[in-house]
């Protein structure tokens, strides 16, 4: 059983880790996201998804407490979300500019252990655990600029997980990637999920992606961002490439969210 279902081993309910209670966020003169309310629960792996404009990324940075709300509240764990907190790390689109290019893969991890005061000692040993981890383990004398973007991705994970996040946000992070590398970073994704029982909250524009990765799907209205769908991903665990979709709920799920966008854009 995940963690993040409604009833844990002891039978209690629990609580959200992450919660928006109407939250209106107003930038420029424009409101960006109005009345949006949703919890996250420890251990869920929610994806949002909807058409531009819909406001995925801003709800993304109110929950990393990059953004604070015009109206309304985002808590964690009860408490009001009032700036970044080192327990939840985010993972960019953009993985060219997340990472440092004149430190090499070892040197942007060991950037984290340094924010958390990590032992000058320790790091090594920790370094080579998350570069391993993540599927990079002969790469940490190489710089950004020498590794594909696939394995720059896997670096910026790599840092993120360095944090010993509770929450990980991701912002359409496999956007840029081919097909192929996508699909290989989803499933270790999923691994590295399933292994630390860590809450994520992950934006794409891609369907099957969130039907794939998910637990819930939160489908948003545009202008402004606001809930239209929220739908649970009934598949089993652990997902297949092959098989996971040819299942007929992914078919139907697929062919559900893609009403949804479409309608939204009309």
């Amino acid at each position: 059983m995940r963690a993040g279902n409604d009833v844990g081993v002891k039978g209690a309910v629990s609580r959200p880790l992450i919660e928006f209670s109407n939250v209106t966020i107003d930038l420029g003169g424009k409101s960006i996201i109005k009345d949006l309310s949703f919890a996250v629960k420890p251990g869920e792996f929610v994806c949002i998804i909807g058409a531009s404009g819909c406001g995925k990324t801003t709800a993304l940075r109110l929950a990393a407490g990059l953004y604070q709300p015009t109206a309304g509240s985002v808590k964690f764990s009860d408490d009001a979300m009032t700036g970044p907190r080192r327990d939840i790390a985010v993972v960019f689109q953009d993985y060219g500019k997340a990472l440092l290019p004149w430190r090499t893969a070892a040197g942007n991890v060991s950037l984290a252990l340094e924010a958390a005061g990590t032992p000058t000692a320790q790091r090594q040993a920790r370094i080579g655990a998350l570069l391993a981890k993540v599927g990079l383990p002969t790469h940490g004398d190489k710089y950004p600029a020498e590794m594909s973007g696939g394995m720059q991705q896997r670096l910026q994970i790599a840092r993120c997980l360095a944090q010993d996040p509770v929450v990980l946000l991701m912002d359409e992070p496999f956007g840029a990637l081919d097909a192929m590398t996508r699909q290989g970073l989803q499933d270790e994704v999923l691994s590295l999920v399933a292994a630390s029982g860590v809450t994520v909250i992950f934006v794409t524009h891609d369907l099957e992606e969130a039907i794939y990765l998910g637990d819930r799907v939160i489908g948003l209205l545009p202008h402004p961002g606001r809930i239209g769908i929220d739908v649970p991903v009934d598949l089993p665990r652990p997902r297949d490439q092959l098989a996971t979709r040819e299942n007929p709920e992914f078919l139907r799920l697929r062919r559900h969210l893609f009403d949804f966008i479409k309608a939204s854009e009309s």
